[in-house]
């Protein structure tokens, strides 16, 4: 009987012993699992990290972007007008010069048909042509407009005639008052009489 007794003391030992391993492998393959689980979940969280800081730096680009073009248009804008001011900056000086420029036009235009005063003549035209020498360098120059298309751009209509012939039709026919620009600014509309 103390054979059978260890027999079945050694059976019990031996299915313990098998319970003991089966246990240990479960635990082995949960705790196996848990760490799979974590893992995964790890791998989720830097996923979800990745992804937000990847947002964040497309947020961050594009406003730097947007930065850059807007700070690329100020610089481009202020040159712009740099540039615009300096070819400007006498164009109120000029302004006030030409009503003598048209006294003097009119002055030539007063002695032409004056004998004997050839001298004088002589004198207005030196005058005029260094006065719109000056002007000249400094970026003045007349709008030619008799013949050409009437254009709001560059004429002011002071009234309407019947054209002189068919190729005067729409046309500046007579100028009233010479216009000028400043560079490619007009600063004065030339005053014109357009024929219908």
């Amino acid at each position: 009987m103390k054979r059978n007794t260890k027999n079945v003391a050694k059976k019990k030992s031996e299915k313990n012993k098998a319970a003991a391993k089966h246990e240990k492998e479960q635990e082995i393959k949960q705790t196996a699992e848990k760490e799979m689980a974590e893992k995964a979940d790890d791998k989720s969280q830097e996923a979800d990290k990745i992804q937000e800081l990847e947002s964040r730096y497309n947020e961050v680009n594009d406003k730097y972007l947007r930065l850059y073009s807007e700070f690329d248009n100020y610089r481009k804008r202020t040159i712009k007008e740099r540039l615009e001011l300096s070819k400007t900056a006498s164009e109120e000086v000029i302004i006030d010069l030409l009503p003598v420029l048209d006294d003097f036009d009119r002055a030539l235009k007063s002695t032409e048909n004056i004998e004997n005063c050839d001298p004088v003549k002589e004198g207005i035209k030196l005058i005029y042509n260094k006065l719109y020498g000056v002007l000249d360098k400094r970026g003045l120059k007349p709008i030619e407009s008799i013949g050409t298309p009437f254009d709001t751009d560059f004429h002011e209509a002071i009234t309407y005639i019947p054209a002189p012939s068919e190729e005067l039709k729409n046309k500046v026919v007579d100028e009233i008052q010479k216009g000028y620009k400043l560079h490619d600014k007009v600063i004065r509309y030339t005053k014109v009489v357009i024929g219908q």
